[in-house]
């Protein structure tokens, strides 16, 4: 079952013509990636700190299907889906809850687990695999 975060568009998520920039719709979805694995009990500061694994965003792709505007409420799902022993996708479909309700953007990133120290691929560690296995 995917995880849903939800949030308010900001002014600052907006670009002069009001709505959102394109670019602020990754930055959601990077706030629900984030907010899934706290919620999945995956330790940020390990996850994203010093640690010889790293799991970057090797694609992203966004369809703008509707614009969004400052005070509109949105929700974001996410849906791991695990490729490979050290690769998942993350499905996002961010939908506009201010009446009326409609999507207004899918989003797809791939990431891929690689040690830092011998600059290849490896495994995904267990926590983001379970991670993965739970969406």
């Amino acid at each position: 079952m995917p995880f849903t975060y939800e949030r308010t568009i900001r002014l600052g998520d907006t670009d002069a013509a009001g709505i959102m920039f394109f670019a602020n719709y990754l930055v959601l979805c990077h706030e629900a990636y984030e907010a899934s694995l706290a919620a999945a009990g995956i330790d940020m500061k390990d996850f994203f700190g010093g640690a010889d694994l790293i799991v970057p965003i090797s694609k992203s792709a966004v369809d703008y299907l509707r614009p969004l505007s400052c005070g509109e409420n949105v929700s974001i799902s996410v849906q791991p889906n695990l490729v490979s022993e050290n690769t998942f996708t993350i499905d996002y479909e961010i939908t506009r809850l201010t009446p009326p309700a409609k999507i207004a953007a899918r989003a797809q990133t791939t990431h891929v687990c690689t040690s830092r120290s011998q600059h290849a691929r490896a495994p995904l560690p267990s926590n983001i695999s379970a991670w993965v296995a739970q969406g």
